[in-house]
């Protein structure tokens, strides 16, 4: 089982370690993850509203709130898309994924990306193969209007999500308001000390999407690297454990994401990395690193400089902060 571990929020609040992320799912098979999930013992759900599956999570919670759990003894993140960044949409925004959910309030609410689309043309508003920008609205913009969502009751604590280190500085500049979370790709290919750092100093805490890797752009998978296997027949574990491990040794919290029953469970069951592992598995990055998610890469295309990847900095934009 998981260790059953938590950590403690700069707001005193506390997120479980463990979660289930819920990215990638398709249609038809999260409800019945997230099902699976809560009667496993998970109690950290990791949502949004463009994986467009919120319906489905809120016919889960319905089939296990109150008769697995109470409420209150899930912790549920959603996030705030692109296309509604503009601070009069920011509220109702919330209002439609609790009203997906069928819950009162979420316990974390996130900025999806430091990015705003055009508002009013769906999710992607779109410009042949391009993604419209709103270059006007900043993400300072944004985040005033998220920490007005702190007095409707409606959130429990706001956060960020693929934020850098200058854009997590200039909303803290800007509003004297410290994010809850910064939600981060995070695995052994990209360990990000700096950031890792920078976040521990003004107690952001990290949590770790994509955790196993990214088997969207046809690499080797991370969970088929020598060094993790190896690791794994030592402790007897599985590769995906190892990875979790991984997270967890550098305190994030870790939400992999599976519609698999079978490795929804597996996932949840703990190993714990020793010192020695830990740093073989981190070599990885320093020898190997890559960022999988990149939106300059998508369809379609941002063409805006998120992370200042060398592959970004064709982009004709940068973000706009304040």
């Amino acid at each position: 089982m998981s260790f059953g571990k938590t950590i403690t929020l700069n707001t005193g609040r506390k997120i479980p370690q463990i979660g289930l992320g819920t990215w990638l799912s398709k249609p038809n098979e999260v409800k019945d993850a997230v099902e699976i999930a809560v009667r496993s013992g998970y109690r950290h759900l990791d949502l949004a509203r463009v994986y467009e599956n919120q319906d489905e999570v809120g016919r889960a919670l319905k089939k296990v709130i109150p008769s697995v759990v109470r409420r209150e003894e899930l912790f549920i993140t959603s996030k705030l898309w692109n296309s509604a960044h503009q601070p009069d949409q920011v509220e109702p925004a919330l209002d439609e994924t609790l009203q997906q959910l069928g819950v009162d309030y979420l316990d974390l609410y996130l900025v999806h990306w430091p990015v705003a689309f055009e508002s009013g043309n769906g999710l992607f508003p779109t410009e042949g193969d391009m993604a419209r920008l709103d270059m006007k609205t900043s993400l300072v913009d944004t985040w005033n209007a998220m920490i007005k969502l702190l007095g409707t009751g409606k959130v429990r604590d706001i956060g960020v999500s693929n934020c850098t280190i200058p854009q997590l500085q200039g909303i803290i500049d800007a509003t004297g308001v410290v994010p809850v979370v910064n939600q981060i790709e995070a695995h052994p290919y990209l360990v990000q000390d700096d950031l890792a750092a920078y976040c521990k100093e003004k107690n952001i805490h990290l949590t770790a999407y994509s955790p196993l890797g990214n088997n969207m752009v046809g690499l080797p998978l991370l969970t088929e690297h020598a060094v993790v296997k190896e690791a794994a027949k030592k402790l007897g574990a599985s590769p995906a454990q190892v990875l979790i491990a991984w997270g967890v040794y550098r305190g994030y919290s870790v939400i992999p994401k599976s519609v698999h029953e079978e490795r929804i469970i597996s996932n949840f069951h703990q190993t714990e990395l020793n010192k020695e592992y830990y740093e073989k598995i981190t070599s990885i990055g320093v020898k190997d690193r890559k960022r999988f998610n990149i939106p300059i890469t998508y369809s379609p295309k941002w063409d805006i400089n998120v992370f200042d990847e060398p592959i970004e900095r064709t982009a004709t934009h940068k973000v706009k902060i304040v």
